[in-house]
Order: C-alpha cells, then sequence, then structure tokens
C-alpha cells in the first residue's frame, strides 16, 4: 500500500492541531493547574511545556523536510 507524504503532512497537522478548544476550556485548564501544582511550580512547569513544545516542532519540520526532500 502506497501512502502519498502530502496525505501524510495533512494527516500530522490536522491531528496535532487542537481545533475545538476554546477560551472557556482554558480557563477551567489554567485552574486546574493552578489548583493542581500552585503558584509557585507553574513558571517551572510552562519553561519544561515550552521546551517540550519546541522540540516537538522541530522534530516536525526536520519530518517534513525529509518527506519533501523524497519528493523532489
Amino acid at each position: 500500500m502506497y501512502l502519498c507524504p502530502e496525505l501524510i503532512l495533512y494527516s500530522m497537522k490536522t491531528f496535532l492541531f487542537l481545533g475545538g478548544i476554546g477560551a472557556q476550556e482554558i480557563i477551567i485548564i489554567a485552574l486546574c493547574v493552578l489548583l493542581f501544582f500552585g503558584g509557585r511550580k507553574i513558571p517551572e512547569l510552562m519553561k519544561g511545556l515550552g521546551k517540550g513544545v519546541k522540540s516537538f516542532k522541530d522534530g516536525i519540520k526536520g519530518v517534513e523536510d525529509d518527506l519533501k526532500e523524497d519528493l523532489k
């Protein structure tokens, strides 16, 4: 079975995006995080989360670049 690289890229972008989350959900999540971790741990938590997201995006970009090179 052949998988089209464009279809793979589209699927990755579609499934990894949080499209249906609104402002109310974000507020509820933020309040839960505040209750669970407290005010002092949140900056450390967000710093780690930011580094994780950046690393993940770099990995996805690398996969996209590899697929684009294969198409050429």
